[in-house]
């Protein structure tokens, strides 16, 4: 069932993405719970690829588009897709983005979270509250009678009310049958602007968020995107359900 380029997921498909969800939720708080000081950030994927195939699953990025890990590991002034690394150790009070997702029978489900390695920083920590919130008031506006614009405008009305920056070189996605699937869902835009939104619609909202200005770039490994001002940045991720009524997060454990 197209809506302009959108296909719409039927009732059994979400409650496969459910179980993919459910997933992802699990193995994120596992391994939100590995992150200490001194641990390899290649030992997180070691997790994430023990624990995906314990419950059943298989890994969504590990080879998607040659991406060479389970998991991204970003820490700091690393906005997204940090490659894990055997000589890459977290050290106490830094933050640690965690993007994961799961392909479970056929179906896609996307998921981060950003975690303190220990205690840290009152700046740090507010950046993590601000960009936690904020793909809470993203997710609050995917309803039947809103637009992604409304989505979008959201999260960046929330997040430079705080202070901070949203990256607009990176944008959530739709998500299903595919990992990125149409429409694109920016963390910037204008509110009654773009593709309204319909039941049967599932995106993976997530706001990437900077301390400083939103401009990144992205190193010689091909993947690791950084602050080009080298501030730090947090990562939140969910992927949701549009339905006659209130959204329905599905990478929630159950």
């Amino acid at each position: 069932m197209p809506v302009a380029t959108v296909e719409l997921k039927s009732a059994k498909e979400i409650a496969g993405m459910r179980e993919a969800g459910a997933i992802v939720a699990a193995v994120l708080r596992v391994l939100s719970q590995a992150v200490q000081a001194g641990v390899a950030t290649a030992e997180l994927d070691r997790i994430a690829a023990a624990e995906t195939k314990a419950r059943g699953a298989k890994p969504a990025f590990l080879g998607y588009r040659g991406y060479p890990a389970t998991l991204c590991v970003s820490i700091n002034e690393e906005v997204v897709h940090g490659i894990p690394k055997t000589d890459r150790r977290l050290a106490a009070g830094d933050i640690v983005s965690l993007d994961f997702g799961v392909v479970f029978n056929g179906l896609f489900a996307d998921g981060a979270v950003t975690v303190g390695a220990g205690p840290v920083g009152t700046k740090a920590q507010a950046l993590m509250d601000a960009t936690r919130e904020a793909l809470v008031r993203g997710i609050d506006e995917m309803r039947p009678d809103r637009r992604v614009g409304d989505v979008s405008a959201a999260i960046q009305r929330y997040v430079e009310s705080k202070g901070f920056s949203v990256v607009r070189s990176f944008v959530g996605h739709g998500i299903g049958r595919a990992l990125h699937e149409d429409p694109a869902v920016p963390n910037f835009g204008k509110a009654g602007t773009g593709l309204r939104l319909a039941p049967g619609m599932v995106l993976a909202l997530e706001p990437m968020v900077n301390a400083g200005g939103f401009d990144v770039r992205v190193l010689d490994d091909g993947w690791t995107a950084v602050t080009r001002d080298g501030k730090w940045s947090a990562h939140f991720e969910h992927t949701v359900a549009v339905t006659q009524g209130e959204p329905e997060i599905l990478t929630v454990e159950r």
